[in-house]
């Protein structure tokens, strides 16, 4: 079970944070955050602490023990377990596949756009530096917060190549979102979410990674508000969906859906796909990089175990469907890029 209210630590320049928080609004799930590092709220409360531990930390009472959490896909199914009503995924399995694959694209793709603004650039870099320790305590001395600002952004800055983001690939970043945010504006113009009139997963883990692209970095803020005025719309929008009344009928099935989520799906095919396939062969060979090409460019960063565990799962969802709804699926992703991930699934 959960305690009452849900208890999260987490940051407002956390994409993830955005996304759980705006999520728990949504279903109405009572919850208590704490603005703050996860590591130091595990340390108050006696309580280990994730490996890796991210933003947000949720903490989950088992048998009388309290256990922290900060992986969000599967503390959403967690949170559906344990609350019912107004949930965020369809009942339609072939659907629900959609918006796994959807949520995956933006946790794991979305966020290089994100990682990629706000410490390549220079200004950027400096908003974000300056905005993140104040996030954290308003009133930190000056003398704290320099050396705050200073450890930050050298530590992120730095770990731009681990994301793949350097000179080489920065085109093919800002190509991506641009597309990206272009696919979004075409699609937003025929329904207010991703699969319907109501939000999936999907929308949630692309919202976190768009919150911080429209709200909080400069660069990628001034693309979003020159190219895709919805999208920004859309971003104010999502952080309280509190007032919605969603019914079943909100869902549209794979059959109805309008022709523009084909846009998204296939910048899923177009840039996901060979980095999940070239990252999973890489942590297949225990190789510490890989490199591939990507949209006609070559692409060169550290491997993630974490990445290929994705795929493994995005596989697993897909071979769990019956055969009828994965004929749904494919009739669906077909020459969108995103096949290739699907192969061999039995």
């Amino acid at each position: 079970m959960s305690l009452e209210p849900v208890q999260l630590v987490g940051g407002t320049g956390s994409p993830y944070t955005q996304k759980m928080v705006a999520l728990l609004r949504y279903r109405r799930i009572p919850y208590s955050i704490t603005w703050g590092q996860p590591e130091t709220t595990c340390e108050a409360l006696g309580v280990e602490a994730p490996k890796p531990t991210f933003m947000p930390t949720f903490f989950f009472e088992e048998g009388g023990e309290v256990t922290a959490h900060c992986d969000s896909t599967p503390i959403i199914r967690r949170l559906e377990a344990e609350h019912a009503g107004r949930s965020v995924l369809p009942e339609d399995l072939a659907l629900a596949f959609i918006d796994y694959l959807i949520e995956d694209f933006a946790d794991e793709w979305c966020t290089k756009y994100m990682f990629h603004y706000r410490w390549h650039f220079a200004t950027d870099a400096d908003n974000a530096g300056t905005k993140l320790p104040l996030s954290m305590d308003v009133s930190m001395p000056q003398s704290q917060f320099q050396q705050f600002k200073d450890f930050i952004s050298q530590r992120q800055i730095e770990r731009l190549w681990v994301v793949g983001s350097n000179e080489e690939t920065a085109p093919i970043i800002d190509a991506s979102y641009r597309r990206f945010l272009g696919a979004m504006e075409a699609h937003l113009a025929n329904q207010p979410f991703m699969l319907g009139r109501r939000p999936g997963a999907g929308d949630f883990g692309l919202f976190g990674q768009l919150s911080q692209l429209v709200g909080f970095d400069p660069t990628s803020r001034e693309i979003a508000h020159a190219v895709a005025p919805r999208t920004v719309g859309w971003v104010d929008r999502m952080p309280d969906g509190s007032g919605l009344m969603p019914e079943d009928s909100d869902w549209f099935a794979i059959e109805d859906q309008p022709a523009s989520l084909r846009g998204l799906l296939e910048e899923i095919g177009r840039v996901y796909t060979p980095a999940q396939l070239a990252n999973a062969q890489a942590v297949m060979a225990q190789e510490k990089t890989w490199e591939c090409e990507i949209d006609g460019a070559r692409w060169h960063q550290r491997t993630f175990p974490y990445q290929a565990k994705c795929l493994q799962w995005t596989r697993d969802q897909y071979g769990q469907l019956s055969a009828a709804d994965r004929a749904r699926v494919d009739a669906l992703i077909a020459g969108t890029g995103i096949e290739p991930m699907l192969q061999g699934v039995k």
